[in-house]
C-alpha cells in the first residue's frame, strides 16, 4: 500500500469501536513464544503460498462511512474470504484495519469463523493509525504504541499469526531511529507475549523508506519484529536501483508476508513498473519462505488485476 491511502484513512477516520481483550501467551498457528522466536509452517505448493488483500477492494467492502450509513450495499469483511474463494480459488485473505466495523469480541468471533467456515485463513493484518512511533511528544508515541497493541490483541481474535502496524509520519520531527526502535521494541515485546509476529512495511517513501525500516529492524533485534516488502512502493518514489535494493534489504528481514504489485501510481504522474521476475528472485535469493499477499493498487478493475497478479505470482513460484 503506498503512502495516499494514509491520506484517505486520516480523512474518513477509523470507525471500530475499542477493544479489551485479555493479553494471551499463547496463539494459533503453532506459534511459539520466548527465546526462541516464533515458528511458522509455511506450505511450499505456490497456490497456498498466496493470500489476497482486502484493501484493493475498499469500493466493494462496507467501511467506516459505510456502516454511519446503514449501507446494505457492499460486502462484510466476514464474507471477503468466501467471496475470493469463489472468484480466485484462494483461500487466505489479509484484512485492512479500515474493513473492521466493529472490534467488540462478538464481531471478532464473527469473522473468524467465517473464515474458517469456507476453509479460509488469515495470514496477516494491515493496520494503518494516525500517531508517529517516531514523534518528539512522548503522548504522541504512547498513543501509536498502544494503537499497535489493540490490533495485536485484534489478530489474537481472529486467529492471524500477525500484524503490519505502519510507522505514520510526525508533524513535529523527522524520521528518528532512536525512538522509533524503542516504541517498535515495546510493541514487538506485546507481540512476542502473545504470540504475534509484527511487521513493518515499506510505504510512506519519508516515514517507511526501506532502508530506515532496515535500521528499526536491526536496533530493536527482536525476531517478532520484521519486514514486509512492497514490491511496489519504493519504486513509486525512488529510481529502480535504489528501491530493488531497498526491497532486497526488507527481504533480508522478510518472514511471513509480502505485498506482490505490479503497477504503482506514484506523485507527480510517476508510475512504477515492477520487474516482477527480479524481485521474486531478490525474495528466493534472501530464502524467503512466507505469503505473498495479491495487492492490486492501480486504476481499474481489482478483480482482473488481482486474477493477472496472481496469474503472474503461480509462474514465479513454480
Amino acid at each position: 500500500m503506498r503512502h495516499t491511502r494514509r491520506r484517505f484513512l486520516h480523512q474518513t477516520g477509523l470507525a471500530a469501536t475499542s477493544l479489551l481483550l485479555p493479553r494471551h501467551t499463547t496463539a494459533p498457528w503453532s506459534l511459539l513464544t520466548g527465546k526462541v522466536g516464533p515458528h511458522l509452517r509455511f506450505p511450499t505448493a505456490p497456490q497456498e503460498r498466496i493470500a489476497i488483500a482486502s484493501y484493493p477492494f475498499r469500493e466493494f467492502i462496507a467501511g467506516p462511512e459505510d456502516a454511519a450509513a446503514k449501507s446494505k450495499t457492499k460486502m462484510l469483511l466476514k464474507d471477503f474470504a468466501a467471496h475470493v474463494s469463489e472468484k480466485f480459488q484462494i483461500r487466505k485473505i489479509e484484512p485492512w484495519s479500515k474493513h473492521f466495523l466493529s472490534l467488540e469480541p462478538v464481531d471478532l468471533t464473527e469473522l473468524r469463523d467465517a473464515v474458517a467456515k469456507c476453509g479460509g485463513a488469515i495470514v496477516n493484518i494491515a493496520v494503518d493509525g494516525e500517531y508517529s512511533v517516531y514523534a518528539a511528544q512522548s503522548v504522541e508515541r504512547e498513543k501509536a504504541v498502544s494503537f499497535s497493541k489493540q490490533w495485536i490483541d485484534v489478530a489474537v481474535a481472529i486467529g492471524s499469526p500477525s500484524v503490519r502496524t505502519n510507522i505514520s509520519a510526525a508533524k513535529d520531527s523527522e524520521p528518528d531511529l532512536e525512538r522509533a526502535a524503542a516504541s517498535l521494541s515495546e510493541v514487538a515485546g506485546y507481540g512476542a507475549s502473545a504470540g504475534i509476529l509484527v511487521n513493518l512495511e515499506n510505504d510512506n517513501p519519508v516515514s517507511e523508506d526501506p532502508f530506515f525500516v532496515a535500521k528499526i529492524i536491526e536496533r530493536v533485534n527482536s525476531p517478532w519484529l520484521n519486514a514486509l516488502p512492497d514490491f511496489g512502493n519504493s519504486l513509486a518514489a525512488h529510481e529502480g536501483d535504489y528501491a530493488y535494493k531497498g526491497v532486497g534489504g526488507m527481504f533480508a528481514h522478510a518472514y511471513n508476508i509480502s505485498h506482490v504489485k505490479e503497477i504503482e501510481p506514484g506523485e507527480n504522474g510517476r508510475v512504477a513498473h515492477v520487474d516482477l521476475n527480479k524481485t521474486f528472485g531478490i525474495a528466493r535469493a534472501h530464502g524467503y519462505h512466507g505469503y505473498f499477499s495479491m495487492e492490486w493498487d492501480s486504476p481499474g478493475d481489482p478483480y482482473q488485476g488481482t486474477a493477472g497478479l496472481i496469474e503472474k505470482t503461480l509462474k514465479n513460484l513454480s
